[in-house]
């Protein structure tokens, strides 16, 4: 073959390929994207029903927080009241 007959061909194939390379990445991409999730996911070592017991077990701690918090601050406002009641040379109005 004589360099002018390669010429045309080259540029079909590297049109071809300036086209073809993009697409076939842009595939590649969504065909391995659950794989790697996959992978991922393993390496994690946490299966999602151990992720939704430790949810619950938080939602649980938070309710418990919250109920300590009301307790403490019924425990405050009561100590305030006996010191009110307590504290000499007050006279009721």
């Amino acid at each position: 073959m004589e360099t002018y007959q390669l010429i045309p061909l080259v540029a079909i194939v590297m049109g071809t390929l300036t086209v073809l390379v993009p697409v076939s990445l842009i595939a590649l991409r969504f065909a391995i994207k659950p794989i790697a999730e996959a992978v991922a996911q393993m390496r994690a070592g946490v299966a999602p029903e151990e992720v939704r017991v430790m949810q619950e077990r938080i939602s649980l701690l938070e309710q418990q927080v919250n109920g300590i918090d009301s307790e403490v601050s019924r425990i405050s406002e009561a100590v305030e009241f006996q010191d009110r009641l307590l504290k000499p040379g007050d006279k009721p109005a």
